[in-house]
């Protein structure tokens, strides 16, 4: 998911979509681990778009703070 599409969604939202995303991590990992897993790259993307969701909260946490 793109940055812009995350930054439309609420922050009920978000903390939803981050912990969907903690555990298809676990679970990628995991299959990962037992060689299961057949697209690698989804790690990687899973990664990312949790670290864009933590970085937009940050940003909505600090901007709230100056207010």
């Amino acid at each position: 998911m793109k940055a812009k599409e995350l930054r439309e969604l609420t922050n009920v939202e978000l903390e939803g979509k981050l912990g969907d995303l903690k555990e298809e991590l676990f679970n990628l990992r995991f299959q990962h681990a037992t060689g299961q897993l057949e697209n690698p790259m989804r790690i990687k993307e899973v990664k990312k778009t949790y670290a864009r969701i933590k970085t937009i909260m940050q940003e909505r946490a600090a901007k709230s703070a100056e207010a």
